[in-house]
């Protein structure tokens, strides 16, 4: 059989030739992704707002139904639940947000949670209901402030690393484009006003992996030219190794891309926030991976003596005893 090439072996595409208009488009999603956050705001799931939560038990059941649980709640209008199993296989845990108007109204609380209860004894004659809580706001915003403080320091750890790696300036090359992806993922939310919950930190930790491999291997091959053809223009030499790495870039895309697709369109509404999340990550970290983790090199100083090592005094000595000083 024949192999597949999406991307013929001899591609020499002039990427960096537009590297400053793609810069200033990025730059301006960033900055409109920014406004949009903090003007519209994020549409907080109850992880993060807080809410009411209902516990469970499913008694003539092995396991809880979560999602048929799922489903009844989520129909009685207040946004999408979070069911989650907790102690034996057949207890929930449930929890839906309240309204900002009743936020802070108890009783309103207390009836809400009596309409998830009513709606479930109707639903499922083996539910009982083990008891009842308001989740407090200021307990879920303290988990959000844990959760934005674990991004950071991932990032920042991520950017370290490739910094002790290669050099200082792949990692502020890489932590600038991990920036990028997450704007414009935080700037999709923003916009669409879908659920940010627990799972879309999970999602934008998927994010933040399958960038930085994604530019791992475009920086990898750019030191490797870099040692190669040491008096190649850099932004020939960038060229060069985007290309180079282009089959496999994109080849790994589409494949990612292709199989989250039905899950997109087909896959329970409880997963779309998480799905549709990854997907714009998987073209923006591709993208960010050529149009602004390797640009910014050019920027940043880097050139053709960037990976050869410092002459010491004993390797002037040497070359002095051999005359080629």
């Amino acid at each position: 059989m024949k192999l597949l090439k999406l991307v013929p072996d001899d591609t020499n595409i002039k990427f960096l030739k537009y590297r400053v208009p793609f810069y200033v488009i990025s730059v301006l999603l960033i900055i409109a992704s920014w406004a949009l956050v903090l003007t519209n705001g994020l549409n907080y799931g109850v992880d993060f707002a807080g809410g009411q939560e209902v516990r469970a038990t499913f008694t003539e059941s092995a396991e809880a139904p979560v999602a048929e649980v799922r489903e009844v709640v989520g129909d009685l209008g207040y946004g999408e639940p979070v069911v989650q199993r907790f102690g034996e296989p057949n207890q929930v845990s449930i929890r839906v947000r309240l309204p900002d108007e009743v936020a802070d109204d108890k009783e309103a609380a207390q009836r809400i949670a009596n309409e998830v209860v009513a709606a479930l004894q109707s639903d499922f004659p083996d539910f009982r209901l083990d008891g009842n809580d308001n989740v407090s706001g200021k307990v879920s915003g303290e988990f959000f402030t844990q959760a934005q403080w674990a991004l950071l320091f991932a990032m920042l750890a991520i950017a370290l690393y490739i910094w002790i790696r290669f050099e200082w300036q792949f990692g502020v090359g890489a932590l600038f484009a991990l920036f990028h992806d997450v704007s414009l993922t935080l700037g999709m939310f923003a916009i669409l006003q879908l659920e940010f919950n627990l799972t879309t930190i999970a999602a934008i930790l998927a994010i933040i992996g399958y960038s930085l491999n994604d530019t791992i291997v475009v920086y990898d091959r750019i030191r490797e030219n870099l040692k190669k053809f040491r008096k190649m223009p850099i932004p020939e030499l960038l060229d060069l190794s985007v290309n180079e790495t282009l089959a496999r870039t994109v080849m790994t895309s589409l494949t990612l891309l292709v199989a989250l697709l039905p899950l997109l369109l087909f896959g329970p509404a409880a997963l779309f926030g998480l799905t549709s999340a990854i997907f714009l990550g998987i073209f923006v970290g591709t993208y960010s991976s050529v149009y602004m983790a390797a640009p910014i090199l050019i920027w940043l100083g880097v050139d053709s003596h960037s990976f050869v090592p410092e002459e010491t005094e004993l390797d002037k000595q040497e070359k002095a005893a051999r005359g080629l000083a």
